[in-house]
């Protein structure tokens, strides 16, 4: 279980360190809404009712109308100002007979845990609340929201019910509650006899829910039948949005009095040496294979220069080349990396001085 609240037990003087956790869970069947023509997912969008606009979750705060139409909106800044003195600490009020706490008010459960050192006062408190046979009376705010709460032992640990506030209990007001209505004494033994032959000690083990086991098996014999079929992929909502954010960023610039960049155009160049895994590429192997054709790409002048040179001048001939345009450059550095070729050379007189 993991805790969803940590705070401390305000017994008199005593501070009890305790971890909260939701000693209950649904095991609910949950469906998904799907399309039922293709199984596709139902979505449902956050959309103003003025404007249209789609809104994120940061765009949303609360409000609450007033009787005469008005609306007063809240902001998260506003809900951390109200003061909740119990924000970290469940406060002992009293202490009660359990009989006298009405099932009706009780909302939700969890379970403390001791938490660090706190384990000693903790089974002290634990021991005098079974010993007295009392619950007591607390304060806990989970979750922005303050609620009475009774605490209690239960199997050697200390449990707390969260409790509805007075004013929000409904009271029953039906038009039978005013009538007299007659019970023969002969229907009212039967009933009682009733009860009396039903009656039984309480084991929640001994109860099923049927509709949930049923709902199993109608899923497993469909499964085992073959009547499923893959979930549909769905659209990438993404990619729209990427290619609107392009579009607002092209015209930006454009007003701005810049060029963008064409559409397809590489400017990334400089990353070209990098692997896919963001390891520097081998430039040595990488660039040899192309070298032959970067050199018969070469202008004219500049080959033509390049085969007057002597072979065994060819290194002194770089400084030139670093100077050139960047696309001379490269070739250059293709022709150097490139394997000579003495046959070619031979053909050519050498001059002699």
């Amino acid at each position: 279980m993991r805790s969803i609240w940590r705070g401390a037990v305000s017994f008199g003087l005593v501070s009890i360190a305790v971890k909260l956790y939701s000693a209950t869970e649904d095991h609910d069947i949950r469906f998904h809404q799907v399309h039922k023509a293709d199984g596709g997912r139902v979505k449902y969008r956050r959309v103003c009712s003025v404007d249209g606009e789609e809104l994120e979750y940061g765009d949303i705060a609360k409000g609450y109308e007033l009787p005469d139409g008005q609306l007063v909106v809240l902001t998260d800044a506003d809900f951390d100002e109200l003061p909740l003195v119990t924000t970290r600490e469940i406060e002992v009020l009293q202490f009660v007979d359990q009989e006298q706490i009405d099932p009706i008010h009780f909302e939700k459960t969890y379970y403390l845990e001791p938490d660090g050192v706190a384990t000693r006062p903790y089974v002290l408190l634990r021991t005098a609340l079974e010993n007295a046979g009392q619950v007591a009376i607390t304060k806990i705010a989970i979750r922005q929201r303050e609620s009475l709460a009774a605490l209690r032992v239960r199997d050697g640990v200390l449990v707390l019910h969260t409790m509805r506030w007075p004013d929000e209990i409904r009271r029953p007001s039906f038009g039978f509650l005013d009538e007299e209505v007659p019970v023969r004494p002969q229907e009212l033994a039967m009933a009682e006899s009733l009860i009396s032959t039903m009656a039984g000690d309480f084991d929640p083990a001994q109860f099923t829910d049927d509709y949930r086991e049923a709902m199993t098996a109608l899923l497993e014999a469909k499964q085992s039948g073959g009547d499923v079929q893959p979930a549909p992929e769905a659209e990438d909502d993404g990619g729209g949005a990427v290619v609107d954010l392009m579009s607002a960023l092209r015209r930006s610039v454009e007003r701005a009095g810049g060029s963008a960049p064409a559409a397809g155009s590489d400017d990334g160049a400089a990353d070209d040496t990098t692997a896919d895994d963001g390891a520097p590429a081998k430039k040595g192997t990488a660039r040899k294979a192309p070298a032959k054709k970067a050199a018969a790409d070469m202008a004219p002048a500049d080959k033509a220069a390049a085969d007057k040179a002597p072979a065994d001048k060819a290194p002194a001939k770089k400084a030139p080349a670093r100077k050139a345009a960047p696309a001379k450059k490269a070739a250059a550095a293709a022709e150097d990396d490139a394997p000579a070729k003495p046959a070619k050379r031979a053909s050519r007189p050498r001059k002699t001085a």
